[in-house]
């Protein structure tokens, strides 16, 4: 007789078990199971994954549930009870059950799931249900009473008794076998496992206080003591039942399990329907919307034939694949978002490859311009789902989702559930506080793990001596770090997913189990890839933010010039455009921030949207190898070349190098004579290194080539090369769309950077590196940026005249409800005439100091008096004032005040309050007198710093600590800042010894060193320098070259070897007049200013274009 555990809890019933499901198969495969329930609280989140490692381990698995739902006899309390599904029909009403418990706050009545009931074996636990409680309480009449009630609402045959072979259940054991035998209701041996080994029962009482937010005591709790609700071998737990004298019950565990059969289907995506508005066929529909869609496109002209070609070809792969209605929802949701003039993103992924998403307008990009193809997003050869991902300005996406909610409606679409999990420093943090760590006990702990994505507490432990040093410490910090790695990993709480929805056509509960979300729209149960394997249609809505920054750009721009901006008509050859990604000025632009991209855009100097397309493809992981290569054979530094000639018309936009999958694709079709569908199959066994498919593959390519009149070493050649890079190739569909908005963004901020960097920092409230490093650019292209004004401040930054001004949010500190306040009081009654009247008028709950002190500080009084330090000093009795006078204007006068004279504050007291209390200095920062230095020197700011730098830094001097060496020599630790932010500076005690006499606090230095990392990044000086004496001493004449239309790369080389001949200590700075922006170059191009020079550089550049002249103040 084999035993089967039918009450099974993982850890998905969250922070109550240690048991993974993946591990609980295993472990019970080798405790020799061959039948298995699992039953999480309330949840069925785990079903899936636990039916397919069961079924992969020959395990019958058994679908289950512990539902905890209103008494039959004591109503107001909430009773556990285990459903086990007997077939299909019965699954489905254990996901409504659990659908119907989760989606309510309130308790759920044995009344409402009643009905469902049916097609379930229905069993009391043996501890704490209510037949349980009514036994312990000596009713046995109303226990006799439950029971017939549960009897009468379940199938005959279909209810039992739990019993358990625990010695905690030992007391209501004698009750349960007679009520068994009073009632005829059989009994059940219930193991009851909540974890997988005896040791592991501390950390679950550790879970359960994380739950609970509880400590535990640890001098009264024995951390060894094995528990009891572990997985025992089937044989040891049928001896322990048998040793009760329930063998009976045992027996019925199989008698249960051979009555659940249960068989999960796993299928293909099962399409809502769309309603069409006529009633027509979906193929109909998506026909004649896709041929008028393409005839806007084309804004009346006729529709060219290789266009009209290709849309009927894709028209019938969709027809043929049934996936019309898939199209025609996600247009509809598109064609919502654009009447509701939200922006969408013009493509991700592989839909931009076809052309009915861009005849629907599902994408913006053409994709036969583009040389984008259809088979790498839907291939007739491969019968899987085509993947349409949508992105929506993170701002808007929940109006779209509303949309499709109320379209297709509750039990029809959700979003998905993800789950958050117990990183290392989580676990350690989880576990401190039920240990009860204090604050800094627990930062002790956080801080010792290093900084590394997803490192696990074990690689934590090999990598830091000072977390080795901890857990060393005492017993009580390694049971700590012990109980942290036993729990680390598991699923903490649950969450949405970011982008993904699903849709279905039949009641979304048949499929799977839903619960209340975070707002109005139900989530399912099953994470993201259950529900597609069951058959769900998923969609994926992305919050891409910066979407919303650019509908935010071009809605300011719209304000700016009084004329509506579309940002589609953006012409992709704009020179100054392109300059800017020249430059690598690409702080703000969409997957162009990074410093190794704009280092590889610099090097490369893209000419073309083309180049820039395949920066974006070639900066990722593994194409990274063909960087330095692209980049030569673009600037002409190594000669281009084809494993082919027949394959330069695929391979030359990307200098004879495989950038894209879709061009592995286009040359085993072109020489291979593959269909595109074949040759995506061929793409995707190279890129998962399915060696059998390449090698059969490699025959029939090299057959195709020799019918194409190619040599066999020729076609050997190829198929070598492009199974070389076809792992390395980036989807081109995806890398075009995502550069248009790159380059939407870009020319914004070159044409209309007030707008542009007004949007910018409204993306970053609050947070004061980004806000500085923008704020900064900002002021580099004269733009002119005022701090908050309680007149002219709106909640947000916004253009103000010719430059930006400071929104009331970015106050820190500041009550959002007081921003509303004071502004609708503003807008209600016109602007403040004084700080006095403001006070007066404003709210009384908002007259607190905290609230008026920010204001001050941040400037927003500045215009009633300059004075900040006085309008600080006078301000607590005129609150005293106006809370002694009331609403009497005439008291207040009598009672007020007088005003106290004061020195406004330093210039350093006003940057430091300016930095805390808007994460930005306005008042003018002590560095940037010194930007012909900075120009000069090509200095960077503090925010660009990364460690292995040498570099020059201006920096403004805030404090000096001086201390001795083991040797006794005094050295200094210095904290300097510019406007982005502060450094460490290191001062050894050779340099300190020659600048101690004079280096002082607000001073602005020239410090020259390298950067390193400890912690936080610091500069090791290796000379310092007055920035004042430097700046004199720069040179005083400088060589002007002024470019009016882009060079050819033959030009720019040109004009380096010209001044490469005439070397000497004259600065050279290039000015474009598209981008109206100047580069001083590095030293080596610096000459001695000689006539003939000039000439030369004249005729190449043009009259007016070359000139010498002293250094002018900027």
């Amino acid at each position: 007789m084999t035993f089967v555990q039918l009450q099974v809890k993982s850890t998905y019933t969250l922070l109550e078990s240690t048991t993974k499901v993946a591990d609980l198969v295993q472990t019970a495969k080798e405790q020799g199971y061959q039948s298995l329930a699992l039953t999480d609280t309330n949840v069925v989140y785990g079903l899936v994954d636990f039916y397919k490692a069961a079924q992969a381990a020959d395990i019958q698995p058994i679908l289950g549930l512990t539902i905890e739902v209103g008494g039959l006899q004591q109503l107001e309390e909430r009773f556990p009870l285990i459903l086990l599904a007997k077939d299909q029909v019965g699954y489905q009403h254990l996901l409504q059950i659990s659908s119907q418990i989760m989606c309510q706050t309130e308790m759920v009545s044995f009344e409402a799931i009643q009905k469902l009931l049916s097609h379930l074996i229905v069993i009391t636990p043996a501890q704490k249900s209510e037949v349980v409680r009514l036994l312990l309480q000596d009713a046995d009449q109303q226990a006799q009473a439950y029971l017939a009630q549960l009897k009468a609402a379940v199938d005959a045959d279909s209810l039992y008794l739990g019993i358990s072979d625990k010695q905690a259940a030992s007391p209501q054991r004698t009750g349960l076998i007679a009520l068994s035998q009073a009632s005829q209701v059989p009994l059940v041996a219930l193991g009851d496992v909540r974890y997988l080994q005896p040791t592991d029962a501390f950390s679950v009482q550790v879970l359960q206080h994380i739950k609970a937010g509880t400590q535990i005591n640890l001098q009264t709790t024995d951390q060894e003591q094995p528990g009891g609700y572990y997985l025992q071998s089937a044989t040891q737990i049928t001896a322990e039942f048998e040793a009760l004298a329930l063998a009976e019950a045992v027996q019925n565990t199989q008698t249960i399990a051979a009555a659940c059969q249960v068989e999960l289907t796993f299928k293909r995506a099962q399409l809502p329907r769309f309603e069409t508005p006529q009633q027509e066929s979906a193929n109909d529909y998506l026909e004649t919307q896709s041929q008028s869609g393409l005839e806007a496109r084309f804004a009346g002209a006729s529709v060219p034939a290789e266009y009209q070609s290709r849309l009927q070809y894709e028209l019938k792969v969709i027809f043929e694949m049934g996936f019309a209605d898939y199209f025609l929802i996600v247009a509809d949701v598109m064609a919502h978002a654009h009447q509701q003039q939200i922006m969408t993103g013009p493509g991700r992924g592989s839909a931009a490859g076809s052309l009915v998403a861009y005849a629907l307008a599902i994408t913006d990009v053409d994709p036969i311009q583009y040389q984008l193809l259809f088979e790498r997003f839907l291939n007739p050869n491969r019968a899987n789902m085509p993947d349409i991902d949508l992105d929506i300005p993170d701002n808007r996406r929940d109006e779209v989702l509303d949309y499709v909610y109320q379209k297709y409606g509750y039990n029809h679409m959700a979003q998905i559930i993800t789950f958050g999990t117990l990183a290392a420093k989580m676990a350690l943090r989880d576990v401190g506080r039920v240990f009860g760590l204090s604050q800094f006990e627990m930062s002790s702990w956080s801080k010792a793990i290093p900084n590394v994505l997803k490192i696990s507490l074990q690689e934590a432990y090999q990598q830091s001596q000072v977390l080795q040093n901890l857990v060393a410490d005492s017993q009580q910090n390694r049971l700590l770090f012990e109980t942290a790695q036993r729990i680390e990993g598991l699923p903490r709480h649950y969450s949405t997913h970011a982008a993904g929805i699903v849709l279905s056509q039949a009641p979304l509960t048949d499929t799977v189990a839903l619960q209340s979300g975070g707002d109005a729209i139900e989530l399912t149960q099953f994470p993201m890839g259950n529900v597609e394997e069951l058959g769900l249609l998923k969609i994926d809505f992305l919050g891409l933010r910066n979407l919303g920054i650019l509908a935010n750009i071009v809605k300011l721009v719209g304000q700016q010039t009084g004329q509506s901006f579309d940002p589609h008509q953006i012409p992709l050859d704009d020179q100054a455009t392109l300059a800017l990604f020249q430059q690598g000025d690409t702080n703000g632009i969409f997957q162009f921030e990074s410093a190794g991209i704009k280092n590889v855009l610099r090097r490369l100097k893209p000419t073309s949207f083309e180049d820039i397309v395949a920066t974006d493809a070639l900066y990722r992981p593994g194409p990274m190898e063909n960087i330095d290569t692209f980049i030569a054979r673009k600037n002409g530094q190594e000669p281009v070349t084809y494993p082919d000639d027949s394959l330069a018309t695929i391979l030359a936009p990307t200098y004879g190098i495989i950038v894209y999958q879709e061009q592995v694709m286009q040359v085993a079709s072109e020489m291979g004579g593959f269909t595109l569908g074949e040759a995506d199959l061929l793409r995707r066994a190279m890129s998962k290194k399915k060696k059998a498919v390449i090698d059969a593959n490699r025959t029939k390519f090299i057959q195709g080539a020799l019918e194409r009149g190619h040599s066999e070493a020729v076609a050997t050649k190829v198929y070598d090369y492009i199974e070389r890079f076809a792992n390395y190739g980036f989807n081109r569909s995806h890398a075009v769309a995502y550069s248009k908005i790159a380059y939407w963004l870009a020319y914004l901020k070159v044409h209309y950077p007030a707008a542009f960097f007004a949007a910018l920092l409204n993306a970053v409230l609050n947070q004061s590196t980004k806000t500085k490093t923008y704020l900064t650019e900002a002021k580099k292209r004269q733009i002119t940026v005022r701090p908050p004004d309680i007149n002219r401040s709106q909640r947000y930054f916004k253009l103000d005249d010719d430059g930006i001004i400071f929104g009331l949010y970015s106050i820190k500190g500041l009550r959002r409800d007081f921003v509303v306040s004071m502004l609708t009081e503003r807008q209600t009654n016109g602007p403040y005439q004084s700080l006095l009247q403001f006070l007066q008028r404003i709210d009384r709950k908002f007259l607190k100091s905290d609230n008026l002190t920010a204001l001050i500080y941040s400037g927003a009084f500045d215009g009633f008096n300059a004075n900040r330090n006085q309008l600080l000093t006078n301000l607590p009795d005129l609150l005293d004032s106006i809370q002694l006078a009331g609403d009497s204007l005439d008291l207040f006068e009598v009672l007020a005040p007088k005003p106290k004279d004061v020195p406004n504050l330093t210039l350093t007291e006003r940057l430091d309050k300016e930095a805390e209390y808007l994460g930005a200095y306005l008042s003018g920062h002590p560095v940037e007198k010194y930007e012909r230095t900075r120009r000069y020197y090509h200095i960077p700011a503090i925010s660009e710093l990364h460690a292995g730098q040498n570099v020059r830094l201006v920096l403004f001097i805030r404090r000096i600590k001086v201390i001795r060496t083991k040797k006794g020599d005094q050295m200094a630790f210095v904290t300097g800042q510019d406007a982005t932010g502060e450094i460490s500076i290191t001062i050894f005690a050779n340099l300190y010894q020659q600048v101690a006499s004079w280096l002082a606090t607000e001073q602005v230095l020239l410090v020259t060193g390298k950067i390193e990392e400890r912690r936080e990044l610091q500069i090791v000086a290796n000379q310092i320098q007055l920035a004042d004496d430097v700046q004199k001493g720069l040179p005083k004449a400088t060589l002007y070259l002024r470019v009016q239309t882009a060079l050819t790369i033959d030009q720019e080389r040109q004009l380096y070897r010209l001044l490469e001949q005439q070397p000497g200590q004259v600065p050279v700075i290039l000015y474009n007049a598209a981008t109206k922006q100047s580069i001083l170059l590095k030293e080596h191009y610096w000459v001695n200013g000689q006539s003939t020079l000039t000439t030369a550089l004249t005729s190449l550049l043009g009259t007016g274009n070359a000139i010498l002249k002293g250094f002018l103040e900027s």
